[in-house]
């Protein structure tokens, strides 16, 4: 599906969007309910990569295709690995397969997991015969996509004798390990996290509890973004939403200020409204702690004319496709200036646009919802735009709803 972009007839916008929950604390919380039955959740994410959560983990023995759902592949890789009983194959997308896995599989290995590899060691598809893991400490590089870890935390509990987890190095994304430590924290397992050590107590049962997710932060970015873009005294209200949130990309409160937007909470809403304030020409952010924000960033100042020099992306390359090189080849179709390194992206401020441009999402959701803001400065095309589903299914209705024209061609 390739659809045609361009601005909301208005530009001064006043909006209301319900923005469905956390595709993230989704995943994390069906893997927990998966070992915990008793736990009911409110407000899942209608993402691709729920769907397939739920889909995967409803299988007891054969194949469980994940497609391009990088977090399903790290969660459900160490729930199989401890379900007795059952044999899987794990497989996914042409990228999936291209997607590093040896760090998760070693460390489960090194709790007594039986785990191969069904074709290039290293890589997905992986041969899982779930067993009883015995041993309870496991070490991890600790500059490794926190969904490894993360995906270790959630099966700790049913673990004999849980988990102890050591982060050799400097510990990057530890917002989505804390979010994760924080789910766990509500249904009352025990769990600590001191240094570079993190401990999981076991528990055979957890007390009945509904769970109601939080909607999805990274969603959210997009709509900072618009507002960014947008005439002063634009405003967009988003729901539903927590001041003080599990999410690490809930940082965008505070960084989108830099961009002239000013964040209110009300009865778990935020509204977004651009103000007055002057801009910087460039802006300098370690987002080591949420990459999933950089795109949008990184489009954001583009539209504004600023620069940004965005560091700690160094996991971005092994993504559902190579951000750090997909941004720098879209971005320059609009006639930017981007240079990247393995793990940081720099843009030169300028005030001119190209318009026409048909950008190439790569099988990549967020290269989509990034790029759509821009279409309140120029007009341009969105090829494969129904990637967006994996995580997002009705962002381009609500873009839409906004006021964008959005034309199928």
């Amino acid at each position: 599906m390739k659809l045609a972009l361009s601005a909301p007839a208005n530009s001064l916008l006043d909006n209301e969007i319900q923005i469905t929950g956390s595709k993230s604390e989704t995943n994390r919380l069906l893997l927990l309910q998966a070992l915990f039955p008793n736990l009911k959740i409110d407000n899942v994410s209608n993402s691709d990569d729920a769907e397939v959560m739920q889909k995967g983990l409803a299988i007891a023995n054969g194949t469980v295709d994940i497609h391009h759902a990088g977090t399903a592949m790290r969660f459900l890789t160490s729930y199989f690995a401890t379900q007795e009983g059952k044999t899987i194959v794990l497989t996914g997308s042409k990228r999936m397969k291209e997607r590093p896995i040896k760090i998760l599989v070693e460390a489960l290995r090194s709790l007594g997991a039986a785990i191969e590899y069904v074709e290039e060691e290293g890589y997905p598809p992986l041969k899982i015969t779930g067993k009883k893991l015995k041993h309870n400490k496991v070490s991890l590089p600790a500059n490794i996509s926190s969904q490894y870890i993360s995906s270790l935390i959630l099966v700790a509990p049913s673990l004999p004798d849980g988990l102890e987890i050591e982060l050799v190095g400097k510990i990057t994304s530890v917002p989505y390990i804390k979010m994760t430590l924080g789910l766990l924290d509500e249904i009352g397992i025990v769990a600590t996290f001191k240094d570079n050590t993190i401990e999981v107590m076991p528990k055979d049962e957890v007390t009945s509890k509904t769970m109601t997710v939080e909607s999805d932060w990274s969603a959210a970015s997009y709509f900072y973004s618009i507002v960014a873009l947008a005439e002063i005294g634009s405003k967009i209200k988003l729901s539903s939403y927590k001041e003080h949130s599990l999410q690490g990309d809930s940082v965008l409160a505070s960084i989108y200020q830099q961009f002239g937007v000013s964040t209110t909470y009300s009865e778990n809403s935020i509204w977004l409204e651009k103000n007055g304030e002057q801009l910087a020409d460039s802006v300098e952010l370690d987002l080591s702690n949420a990459p999933d924000i950089a795109q949008t960033i990184a489009v954001t100042c583009y539209g504004l004319g600023m620069g940004c020099h965005l560091t700690g992306l160094h996991t971005l390359p092994i993504k559902e496709t190579d951000r750090l090189a997909a941004m720098k080849t879209e971005l320059e179709k609009f006639g930017a200036t981007v240079s990247i390194t393995e793990e940081s992206l720099t843009l030169e401020s300028n005030n001119l646009i190209g318009s026409g441009a048909a950008v190439d999402t790569y099988n990549d959701h967020r290269m989509a919802m990034a790029f759509a803001p821009l279409a309140m400065k120029t007009n341009f095309f969105v090829n494969d735009a129904g990637v967006v589903s994996k995580s997002y299914p009705d962002f381009w209705k609500d873009m839409e709803l906004v006021g964008f024209k959005v034309a199928t061609v």
